[in-house]
């Protein structure tokens, strides 16, 4: 009976995984569609990308502009779907079709607000929060993305990068189609978005790895595990210089706790070294399971 259950619950999570993953790109979708059409694009503000230069064609030519983001990314979806992956594809590709969905659906209703400013600040965290969700849960809403990492594979340059590349030149074109202003509205637009992206991808409670090296190895580690409710590992080191032996606490923490950790190392021991690093993702153990003090 218990292998029966488990066989079913192994059945039943790969499920679970679609439809969670499903219903996180249409969200993100609803909240890019919400910052183009609501906020930038009744201001004449663009995003980056082959979302921005849909925008830019659909007000040259009157057109929709969801039937310009699906078909402007349709042609990078087939170019690199076998390359990408077949299930970021697949994810991608619902995305964007959901984004056409929504932009068309919206794009009657009147902007929020007409204030260029503000329009541009909620615009770009409103679409920063619906790219983020959809990267957290592995798709992407922007056919740039996949291009970038077709080129990526021949070319000194981080995806990153070349994304960066290409949208100097779209979100400039902006001054040429709208004006100016415009154009510089979009860059400032951008940004927040690109922020908005890294704090929903990795979240406020991004994690750190900190290398403690101290004589007071144990006492330190107990009071991090105590204060912190943090586990840690002590491993063996050797300094190079000296030949001595060392031990090294190891943990892993948020960067909320950060200044918690700085203040007990101080606390224990004033000359210990101490480097804390970002990571970018943490998996297994007990790291979500704490218990501050």
């Amino acid at each position: 009976m218990e292998l029966v259950k488990s066989q079913l619950q192994h059945q039943r999570l790969p499920k679970l995984q679609i439809a969670k993953r499903a219903i996180a790109i249409i969200l993100g979708a609803l909240f890019m569609a919400t910052g183009l059409e609501i906020f930038l694009v009744p201001n004449s503000v663009i995003d980056g990308g082959i979302t921005g230069i849909s925008i830019m064609l659909s007000h040259l030519s009157g057109l929709p502009l969801g039937l310009f983001i699906f078909l402007l990314n349709l042609p990078f979806f087939f170019l690199g779907r076998k390359q990408i992956g077949k299930t970021f594809a697949i994810s991608t590709l619902f995305g964007i079709i959901v984004l056409s969905f929504f932009t068309s659906l919206f794009h009657p209703i009147p902007a929020f607000t007409d204030d260029i400013l503000l329009a541009t600040i909620f615009g770009g965290m409103v679409l920063g929060i619906g790219v983020g969700l959809v990267i957290r849960f592995g798709g992407a809403l922007d056919g740039t993305e996949i291009l970038a990492i077709l080129i990526n594979k021949n070319v000194p340059f981080s995806v990153g990068e070349i994304i960066m590349f290409f949208n100097v030149f779209i979100l400039g074109a902006a001054g040429f189609v709208f004006s100016w202003d415009r154009a510089m509205y979009s860059i400032l637009a951008y940004v927040i978005a690109y922020k908005t992206i890294d704090v929903v991808v990795q979240g406020l409670d991004e994690s750190k790895s900190a290398w403690i090296i101290s004589d007071k190895h144990r006492e330190i580690g107990d009071v991090i595990m105590a204060r912190l409710g943090r586990g840690v590992t002590y491993l063996q080191g050797e300094g190079a210089y000296t030949g001595d032996d060392k031990k090294v606490v190891f943990c892993v923490i948020t960067r909320l706790e950060e200044a918690k950790l700085k203040t007990i190392v101080e606390e224990i021991d004033p000359s210990a070294f101490l480097a804390v690093a970002d990571i970018a993702e943490v998996r297994g153990g007990r790291f979500k399971k704490k218990d501050i003090h």
